[in-house]
């Protein structure tokens, strides 16, 4: 079964919801066992997207906690949190359109996050666009 790059990327940020969940608890997450656990075979764009946030995440974090006015990334929920992440990756190490990039983080923001989070996040890639 194919998925669309919109269904990619909400698997994408179930992923690394999910791995910061397990982090903060006594568990050591195997990033490897939760992509195989959310995925029904292997995808690239997944493993990039995932190993690309993870290895970035204090850089993408900087990034975001320089454009949210009086917040910082770690205050949001941790679903809004891996959506950001994910679109500043995009943004920074992809040739994903801007245009896409912002449209799939609003649109995975309203399915997971409230009203304010979602704001939170096209400010910041606004902002950070327009850079």
């Amino acid at each position: 079964m194919t998925l669309k790059r919109s269904e990619l990327r909400e698997k994408c940020m179930i992923i690394l919801y999910q791995y910061d969940i397990l982090k903060n608890t006594k568990l050591t997450p195997n990033i490897d066992e939760i992509i195989k656990e959310n995925m029904e075979i292997e995808n690239e764009f997944v493993k990039d997207i995932v190993y690309g946030v993870l290895t970035h995440q204090n850089e993408l974090d900087t990034l975001a906690n320089t454009h949210i006015k009086d917040w910082t990334i770690d205050r949001l929920d941790k679903t809004g949190a891996s959506i950001l992440r994910m679109a500043l990756f995009e943004l920074k190490y992809t040739d994903t359109p801007e245009i896409v990039v912002i449209n799939e983080a609003i649109e995975l923001s309203k399915k997971y996050s409230d009203d304010a989070v979602r704001k939170i996040i096209n400010a910041v890639l606004d902002k950070i666009i327009r850079e």
